[in-house]
């Protein structure tokens, strides 16, 4: 579904991205794991458009996107639930939703039930504004955002970052959902080790811009795998 080749990223002088390379296979779970500040969120933005790179690819489907800009590669299928959630804070929860109608035909421009079988909140909030909501709130907004454009990849940077654990729970089990029931893609940005090994089916662990290993989940309680989570 998603190969990204030898990709190089930089913000004037300072290189955030060195020769990464991944796969995300249609229909699993992709995990990024890394400290802060190793690149994670470069690699996300870069894939769905936001950053172009230095050098390197980005393959959609079998198809290099090129230097494509992100609003094309959203009318593709690929969606991004930044980091930080980035709602609509004085738009309501429904104009939020409605938001995601921008990639999309005129007569596909509906917000999906399963989004409120997800997140039920989202359904007996819809009047009310985006800022008013509690984080772990906005951050089921945001994922219900980016679900509205019906993406085929759905890329999550640290969708658990300052939520409630109720919450934490709620978002795996639509990842789950997402992934086994509707047979999404998946590329997941994650510091909760526990989260990742629960929903991971391949990880992928990032260190100074730099891929440092990639392979099943279940290596994740190996020693020698760890220890890069640890540097």
């Amino acid at each position: 579904m998603l190969s990204v080749s030898d990709l190089t990223l930089h913000y004037g002088a300072a290189q955030a991205l060195r020769g990464v390379s991944l796969q995300a296979d249609a229909g699993k779970v992709t995990c990024i794991l890394g400290r802060n500040g190793v690149g994670k969120t470069s690699l996300m933005r870069t894939i769905a458009g936001q950053h172009r790179p230095s050098a390197g690819t980005v393959s959609f489907e079998g198809k290099p996107l090129g230097r494509s800009p992100a609003h094309d590669r959203a009318r593709l299928g690929i969606a991004l639930v930044p980091q930080g959630r980035e709602i609509f804070p004085l738009l309501t929860v429904k104009e939020n939703l409605q938001t995601g109608f921008a990639p999309l035909k005129r007569a596909d421009r509906s917000i999906p039930a399963h989004i409120f079988d997800l997140f039920p909140v989202l359904a007996q909030m819809l009047q009310r504004r985006g800022g008013d909501l509690s984080g772990g709130q906005q951050q089921q907004l945001a994922i219900g955002r980016a679900l509205v454009t019906r993406p085929k990849l759905l890329l999550l940077d640290e969708p658990t970052e300052g939520i409630q654990p109720s919450v934490i729970k709620d978002i795996g089990r639509a990842i789950a959902f997402l992934r086994d029931k509707m047979g999404m893609t998946i590329l997941l940005v994650e510091q909760y080790l526990d989260f990742a090994r629960e929903l991971a089916d391949r990880v992928v662990i990032m260190d100074r811009g730099e891929i440092v290993f990639s392979g099943d989940a279940a290596d994740l309680d190996k020693p020698d795998v760890r220890r890069h989570l640890l540097l």
